[in-house]
């Protein structure tokens, strides 16, 4: 079994980072993800295997956020952990598509600034 471990490891994407947003955001964000058309992924360079990916990463955060009270919940600071390697095309699609759907400018500016950071 050689590069067994090695191969799962760069099969999930490598190294993680860890993106600490409020609770909010990242229900836009994810919402604003998996309202985007077919030909609009395929100007991202997209499938929809690629959004489904992004978006499982945002599901798991859902999962965290059951533990908090939901009168806390829109703020409450949850830690999205996703590979390096999807970071980037997060960013382009954070750059491009939510501008059109944001809700409000500071949560586009929280979101940009941690995604910025991260990489």
């Amino acid at each position: 079994m050689t590069g067994g471990l090695g191969e799962r490891w760069r099969r999930r994407g490598g190294r993680t980072v860890g993106l600490v947003l409020a609770f909010d955001p990242i229900t836009e964000f994810a919402l604003t993800l998996l309202s985007v058309p077919p030909d609009e992924l395929e100007a991202l360079g997209w499938s929809f295997a690629d959004r489904k990916r992004l978006l499982d990463h945002f599901l798991r955060s859902g999962k965290a956020a059951q533990r908090v009270p939901r009168d806390a919940l829109g703020q409450s600071l949850i830690t999205l952990r996703l590979p390096r390697r999807d970071l980037a095309p997060l960013q382009r699609f954070a750059r491009r598509e939510l501008p059109k759907a944001a809700s409000n400018a500071a949560m586009l500016g929280r979101v940009l600034r941690v995604l910025d950071e991260a990489a």
